[in-house]
């Protein structure tokens, strides 16, 4: 889908020290709420969609090349809907275009469905159209949206929410998604504040199940869905998913990660990071290693992300955070040393509540750099420039 697009500069902000150089794709609204990615422009490069929760706004970002990606990127606004919470890619009709699906909370509580326009040489500049999905209008406080195909149709969408009534199920796509009021939701799990979903292969039976944290319930922790495959989904859409519980067991776990080798990363608050490796059997617990970093430098614990930060083949763990005041840092990473794990700041103390983090390299140069939002103090899609290259 090519689009011919305007930008505008973004407004300026203090310079504050950072151990990594920040880059501002964009500060023009308020409240960013959370990064995901697709290529959507088929050229290779990851492209963004972001909601942004106080200013009412859904817009995505395309990565403008590694020339110009520290610089405002170029963006759409795909929708103006109150209060979003989660915003996501997904060709819902199957043209061949990315949609865009967003979650709302406060007094909407809606999941939103952002059409692209037509895959048209002379129709690129038309607005997008927005719909709430009746099925989900006032029903539920909608956090996160995970599309995922489940039952051999076509593309599906696995819903999380918080508060009164908060499930996790999913959103069942009709023979004409178009058909908004054709679309049923199918709650699976009665949940308290749903952090994340995650599709993975959790049991290794060749079909993505759904991996969780359930933020606030009577039973929070880390848990996974076991998916019993698309025939039985297609011959009994109500069909329930059982849940298996693996970790951080009545823990207020925010935003976790899993890593190609099923090991699961999960910030949990106030300042501790648990890391899961699975058993044998991944339907039980798993082993768990809490790792505590030091509460007067850095904020509540938000986002956990494992990679090689620093070239040397081990692993670190970025981190974000919440109520990263004064001088304290939002965002750093541990490192292994000699069985300990040191801290090293990464965002200096600009920032105050951070969210998702994505590791990749953003700009070329052969390491990972941090990509991520802060909604409070300067309210902005941003990057940090990893320094080791």
């Amino acid at each position: 889908m090519k689009l011919y697009l305007f930008t505008l500069l973004a407004l300026a902000i203090p310079s504050m020290a950072a151990p990594w150089k920040r880059h501002i794709i964009d500060n023009t609204s308020r409240g960013a709420d959370g990064v995901r990615l697709a290529d959507v422009n088929g050229d290779s490069r990851p492209d963004i969609v972001t909601g942004w929760e106080e200013g009412g706004v859904v817009r995505m970002y395309f990565h403008p090349s590694k020339a110009k990606v520290k610089q405002p990127w170029p963006r759409v606004e795909v929708g103006r809907v109150k209060s979003p919470e989660d915003a996501v890619f997904a060709d819902l009709d199957g043209d061949g275009d990315a949609d865009v699906v967003s979650c709302c909370e406060g007094r909407v509580r809606s999941v939103n469905f952002h059409w692209s326009p037509a895959n048209d040489p002379q129709r690129e500049l038309l607005p997008w159209h927005t719909e709430a999905i009746p099925a989900t209008v006032g029903k539920q406080s909608w956090m996160f949206a995970l599309p995922l195909q489940i039952d051999m149709g076509g593309i599906d969408l696995v819903l999380g929410s918080k508060g009164d009534g908060a499930s996790i199920g999913w959103l069942q796509s009709p023979k004409n998604p178009r058909d908004i009021k054709a679309w049923k939701y199918h709650p699976w799990y009665q949940a308290g504040w749903i952090m994340s979903l995650i599709s993975h292969d959790m049991d290794n039976d060749g079909d993505l199940d759904v991996l969780a944290s359930d933020r606030r319930s009577k039973t929070p922790g880390v848990l996974w869905l076991e998916n019993p495959g698309a025939k039985a989904m297609r011959a009994n859409p109500s069909l329930q998913w059982k849940v298996h519980r693996i970790g951080a067991v009545d823990k207020e776990v925010m935003f976790i990660t899993i890593s190609k080798d099923n090991i699961i990363h999960a910030a949990v608050r106030p300042n501790r990071i648990h890391v899961l490796r699975p058993n044998a059997d991944r339907r039980k617990p798993w082993r768990e290693q809490v790792i505590t970093y030091p509460s007067n430098k850095y904020g509540t614990a938000k986002a956990a992300r494992a990679a090689d930060l620093d070239g040397d083949g081990q692993t670190e763990i970025a981190v974000s955070c919440e109520a990263a005041n004064g001088a304290k840092s939002g965002v750093f990473y541990l490192k292994q040393i000699k069985g300990k794990w040191i801290d090293h700041d990464i965002g200096g103390p600009a920032g105050i509540k951070f969210d998702r983090i994505e590791l990749l390299d953003l700009d070329g140069d052969g390491d990972l750099d941090l990509l991520t939002c802060e909604e409070r103090e300067f309210n902005a899609v941003l990057w940090y420039e990893n320094p080791q290259r």
